[in-house]
């Protein structure tokens, strides 16, 4: 059968998942009588909440006789890892752009990717019918992007499509009609995406995505570049350099039919399948016919940026909200993640019970921690680092990010303060329409921890933020941190609300009555400068003497509502985010006071000396 292998590039929420919904209702995957899921592609529970795309899935429909795989890839910068291996397994990628925002940081990351493996873009403009809509000015947007990408001539020559998924239609002009449905997005995909390449010569294919089935144990992911597999074919493995990982046999190969899996008794070259029966094999490996001695060329991925360390969780309640909870079972679970996510690093930590996990960023890590504690483990996790690096002449280097900031612009002013404040350095400032501007800084990622939240709360919930790896460059030197203290219980039991009420002179709280509380456990926040220990435990005393003065009714200020996210940005080197399926809290490393003050002193003390 002819055959077509394309991807979809878009930024977040521009509409990419909607859009391939609507391609497998057109092309007749759906039956009548079947019920269809909204944001199909979308499987993962973190994915449908977030409304974004974290692991990139496969999709097959028929149209006219051809097979067209779909491939979605995710759009954030952070899951890069991901888009480099996915562009890999495919000859064509649909460029989806909002009519209204333009090409933002994440289509240019993944679309820089796919403009360097020579891919031919296809420019579809989605959401044409939005009020603010301005198709005219974002497809010039596009052209001046790719251009400055280095596209050549002929993928500037690119073809374009206006439509919207939502209404699920798609024409070649802006006044084009809506009665065709999807039917000129296949057409053109058919015309101006060439067929799979492929090679003469026995069976090889690099694997692309990994993923654990359970009743078929690893299956690799990838599309075969020549020769044809079956069941029971003996094959081998070997890594990036040719050396061999291992030999065996393919228990089952599967092929996406629809948005089934379907076991096939062949495979031909040009086919994308998924294939089980190898234990060791994984990313970027070449599986092969044993008579092969040279592996595939696979891309090489861009280094990651942040790492934290993952510890056993030792408070005093641990083990009370959760099932998984030894380091043998934390160290496994990350492990796994890192086999099947190849810009994830994980190496044992100094520290016993902990691992340090390196990634590309505060959002990639946040997904790691928010999946883990849905499925039962608790840990507690430090502050994000940078990883900094020295260049060939010893000069410290820091990782740099292109922020691109759409904000209203009578908020723009405290944008800029903010980003001063944290070493950035604005590039380009211009009006986006509607009266908003769009800014872009050069940032260094440590500067980056923790904005987002303190953005949306400085502009009413007004800015867009995007960002993206630039480069390493020198070290911009010390950034202000939290100035406030926090304030810490020192007891174990549970809040009242009594005691609450009068330590609310010393700052906000982060607990409310009733929340279980241990020596150690961070609270609130002082309003002044250093670390305060507070009893949250104390009730009132109780007489024999009744009042009914109305000054006795205890009225709490709501508490600081702590998100994952936000913790991770909250806490200092010396503190901990504690994460259990039930509850986030926050608690500073060492829990008994005494010992904090000796560690203290032990730092002052090497200060000195140094």
């Amino acid at each position: 059968m002819d055959m077509r292998n394309i991807a979809i590039i878009a930024h977040v929420d521009h509409g990419k998942t909607t859009l391939v919904d609507r391609l497998l209702q057109q092309s007749g995957v759906y039956r009548a009588n079947e019920r269809q899921v909204e944001r199909a592609m979308d499987s993962n529970d973190l994915e449908r909440e977030r409304g974004i795309t974290i692991l990139a899935k496969a999709a097959s429909v028929e149209w006219k006789g051809t097979r067209i795989n779909i491939v979605d890839t995710p759009g954030h910068a952070d899951f890069g890892g991901e888009v480099e291996r996915i562009l890999n397994m495919v000859d064509g990628a649909l460029v989806l752009v909002d009519a209204a925002e333009g090409p933002l940081p994440q289509t240019k990351f993944v679309v820089s990717k796919a403009l360097k493996m020579g891919l031919k873009p296809i420019v579809v403009i989605n959401k044409v019918d939005r009020p603010d809509a301005r198709p005219v000015e974002v497809i010039n947007e596009v052209f001046d992007l790719f251009a400055a990408l280095d596209a050549t001539d002929e993928q500037l020559d690119f073809p374009i499509l206006y439509g919207s998924a939502k209404l699920g239609y798609m024409a070649t002009s802006l006044e084009g009609s809506h009665d065709d449905g999807m039917q000129p997005l296949f057409d053109l995909v058919l015309k101006h995406v060439k067929p799979p390449t492929v090679e003469d010569g026995p069976f090889r294919m690099l694997g692309t995505i990994i993923e654990a089935n359970p009743y078929l144990g690893r299956m690799i992911t990838g599309r075969i570049s020549s020769g044809s597999v079956k069941p029971n074919q003996s094959v081998k493995v070997l890594d990036r350099e040719g050396k061999v990982i291992e030999t065996g046999r393919i228990t089952k190969v599967m092929a996406f039919r629809g948005l089934e899996r379907v076991p096939l008794e062949e495979a031909e070259a040009g086919d994308i399948v998924a294939l089980a029966g190898l234990p060791n094999a994984t990313v970027a490996h070449t599986i092969c016919d044993p008579s092969v001695e040279t592996p595939i060329q696979a891309q090489p991925i861009d280094p990651p940026t942040l790492s934290m360390t993952f510890r056993v969780n030792d408070s005093p309640l641990a083990g009370t909200e959760g099932t998984k909870v030894t380091g043998r079972m934390i160290r496994d679970r990350l492990l796994r993640e890192a086999e099947g996510n190849v810009a994830l690093r994980v190496r044992e930590s100094d520290d016993k019970d902990a691992m340090e996990v390196s990634g590309r960023g505060e959002l990639q890590l946040g997904i790691l921690i928010e999946t883990m504690r849905r499925e039962g483990f608790e840990l507690s996790v430090s502050r994000p680092k940078v990883l900094l690096r020295n260049n060939e002449q010893g000069e410290l280097e820091e990782p740099i990010e292109e922020v691109v900031i759409d904000v209203d612009e009578q908020h723009s002013g405290v944008v800029v303060q903010k980003m001063s404040e944290r070493k950035g350095e604005m590039i380009e400032l211009r009006p986006s329409g509607g009266g908003r501007v769009r800014m872009v800084f050069y940032a260094p990622t440590r500067g980056l921890i923790g904005y987002q939240g303190e953005l949306l709360t400085d502009t009413r919930g007004t800015a867009i933020m995007n960002r993206l790896f630039h480069a390493y460059a020198p070290h911009k030197g010390p950034i202000q941190g939290r100035r406030n203290g926090v304030l810490i219980s020192n007891e174990k039991g549970e809040a009242v609300a009594y005691a609450l009420w009068n330590l609310e002179d010393r700052g906000p709280m982060m607990i409310e009555p009733g929340w279980k509380v241990y020596n150690g456990m961070i609270v609130g926040e002082h309003t002044r400068e250093n670390d305060l220990v507070i009893n949250v435990l104390k009730g009132k005393q109780l007489t024999n003497i009744r009042t009914t003065q109305k000054d006795e009714a205890v009225r709490l200020t709501p508490p600081i509502r702590m998100t994952l996210e936000k913790a991770l940005a909250y806490i200092q080197d010396d503190e901990l985010v504690e994460v259990t399926p039930q509850s986030i809290r926050l608690r500073k490393k060492l829990l008994d006071e005494n010992e904090r003050k000796r560690d203290d002193r032990a730092r002052a003390a090497a200060t000195e000396v140094a």
